[in-house]
């Protein structure tokens, strides 16, 4: 009996539409289940070069909980590109901003491998800061994080 691996090739990638309410949810472990939705690791075809993973929809984004301090202590740096021009934000004052949904996304993007696929991968992901989302027409079906461990919820 021959053992054989089977490499998913891009054209018989299968991609489904995932909708997440990420209202009350904490960050890293959305942040780990997004990731891993976009990869295609919950697959057992995955393969690792292709982009075999989901379409991810977020809404409520805005509203992710935080444990510990991290909310006050956790800071985000860079730099202008002039001298003395470091500056610094700290996860609390980039949720309460005009974007506070790319706290999410940045969140993801450094979760995923590095390179070329790792920007194909991220485009298949959709964050919203309010309920409100632009791909009803997909019929995306909805994804009970809280539901799958007591740790996901924060109230």
């Amino acid at each position: 009996m021959l053992k054989t691996t089977v490499s998913l090739k891009p054209a018989d990638v299968k991609k489904d539409w995932v909708l997440i309410d990420a209202q009350g949810l904490v960050l890293g472990r959305l942040a780990v289940i997004v990731a891993n939705r976009l990869r295609g690791k919950h697959k057992p075809q995955f393969t690792p070069h292709v982009d075999c993973g989901d379409n991810v929809v977020v809404v409520n984004a805005a509203k992710v909980k935080l444990t510990g301090n991290k909310a006050g202590q956790a800071t985000f740096h860079w730099h202008t590109g002039y001298p003395g021009g470091i500056k610094g934000r700290t996860l609390a004052q980039r949720l309460g901003s005009a974007h506070p949904e790319r706290v999410l996304e940045k969140a993801v993007e450094r979760m995923i491998t590095r390179g070329p696929l790792q920007r194909q991968q991220m485009k298949h992901l959709h964050v919203y800061a309010g309920p409100d989302h632009p791909h009803d027409g997909q019929q995306p079906r909805p994804l009970d994080i809280a539901a799958m461990n007591p740790k996901n919820r924060r109230a």
